[in-house]
């Protein structure tokens, strides 16, 4: 799911803008949040906090479906969601919203997620424009190094291990 604000923003334009008529979240692990609530606690998942704000963004919420996984990372993303396109083969185009330093890996496991199990789904990427790294002068301060060597070691374990599990 990542950076909520940044990718919502870019999913309500898309949505506004007639480029998609559905939107699918795929739910995310809270961790240790389901131990909170046994003592008590309640906070708001990512997954409502998204939700709620994309209808405050005037998204029907007829027309957000959240699926249940407690998923914790990109790679569980991907295959809860190929598990809900088997049962719905009317879908044939996705729309991939990422922050813009993640769209490439992002793409590259759900490209190998859907296609590699013979479904013929389009896989479109929209980075979001509201992310704060663009790519450009990255090598010029430590947040953009850090970004950058974090997305390939993260791609280098896709290629390496993460890959072939899906």
């Amino acid at each position: 799911m990542g950076s909520i604000p940044d990718r919502v923003l870019q999913v309500s334009d898309l949505y506004n803008k007639r480029l998609a008529d559905k939107v699918i979240i795929v739910q995310e692990s809270n961790g240790s949040s389901k131990e909170l609530e046994i003592r008590g606690v309640h906070l708001i998942s990512s997954t409502k906090q998204c939700k709620d704000a994309l209808i405050t963004l005037g998204i029907p919420d007829e027309n957000i479906i959240i699926l249940p996984g407690d998923a914790r990372s990109t790679q569980q993303e991907a295959t809860i969601l190929r598990d809900y396109l088997k049962t719905h083969p009317e879908i044939d185009t996705l729309t991939l919203v990422s922050s813009s330093d993640h769209t490439r890996r992002a793409s590259m496991i759900f490209e190998k997620a859907l296609n590699q199990k013979g479904m013929s789904v389009v896989i479109l990427c929209s980075p979001s424009k509201y992310t704060g790294y663009t790519g450009q002068g990255w090598w010029k301060d430590k947040e953009g190094i850090q970004t950058v060597l974090m997305e390939y070691i993260k791609m280098f374990n896709f290629w390496m291990f993460e890959g072939k599990r899906l």
